[in-house]
């Protein structure tokens, strides 16, 4: 038989909140090596907060959030830092330094965390851009260049130290449809190609349909998850009405 995917990522019994506020509870949840999740549910649920909470930028209120077996939050300092710089994150807007050229944001994280020489680097910068259709374009700055480029630079930067894990938080914000379809196909790639575990976080249907493998859905009248699996899968199969209007936009109901 097969050996099972590796769980690069556990979540267990997390619960956020802020102040008295509950914002989720009770998730439990993996994330296996290769595959790409999508964290999904209305807006206000939770999904970017969950997000903060597995690239280390808040805590949790109750629960534990593992990687490799790793208990991130009971770990010590520089265990912690050795674990982030296994992160690669694209922010909504990009990210980018705007003083700085694509090939200067890329190569900072090689400066601050390598040794590489600066021929290294410029050589590594320029294939990072290659990978996402940027090949040529390290001298620009990112106010030269398209949102849907910025983008695309932006998970060029985020993939600069060869990461276990890339997270996305909704990569397609403020992008028009053609740009959208562009970077959902460049994921599609990355994950085929480098067999890269990813983690997004997006309420766009058109990308969980296309890029999804896995997904949890976060319900904002419950406050948990109350989905977990393909997002094709559970469109036709969950019997949680709030999951099939979601992933229908409603139309089951036209």
């Amino acid at each position: 038989m097969p050996e099972s995917p590796e769980i690069v990522l556990e979540v267990q019994d997390l619960t956020m909140r802020y102040g008295n506020r509950l914002i989720q509870g009770n998730l439990n949840f993996t994330v296996k090596k290769g595959s790409v999740l999508v964290i999904m549910g209305s807006s206000g649920c939770g999904k970017s907060t969950l997000l903060r909470h597995l690239i280390g930028l808040q805590r949790p209120y109750s629960g534990r959030i593992l990687y490799s077996g790793q208990d991130f939050w009971q770990c010590d300092e520089e265990a912690r830092k050795t674990l982030l710089r296994k992160f690669g994150i694209l922010y909504q807007k990009g990210g980018l330094w705007s003083s700085m050229t694509l090939a200067e944001n890329i190569a900072l994280p090689l400066k601050e965390y390598t040794t590489l020489t600066k021929q290294e680097i410029d050589e590594l910068c320029e294939l990072k851009l290659s990978l996402v259709g940027l090949g040529g374009f390290g001298n620009y700055y990112p106010s030269e260049i398209s949102g849907g480029m910025q983008k695309r630079a932006g998970l060029a930067r985020a993939m600069a130290l060869d990461p276990e894990i890339l997270f996305f938080d909704e990569p397609s914000a403020g992008l028009d449809p053609i740009s959208s379809r562009r970077l959902d196909d460049l994921i599609q790639e990355l994950s085929a190609s480098l067999g890269s575990t990813i983690v997004i976080v997006t309420h766009e249907l058109a990308s969980i349909m296309a890029i999804a493998t896995d997904s949890i859905f976060l319900d904002a009248v419950e406050k948990t998850i109350t989905a977990v699996g393909n997002p094709r899968h559970l469109l036709h199969n969950s019997t949680n009405p709030r999951v099939r209007e979601f992933l229908s936009r409603g139309e089951e109901k036209a």
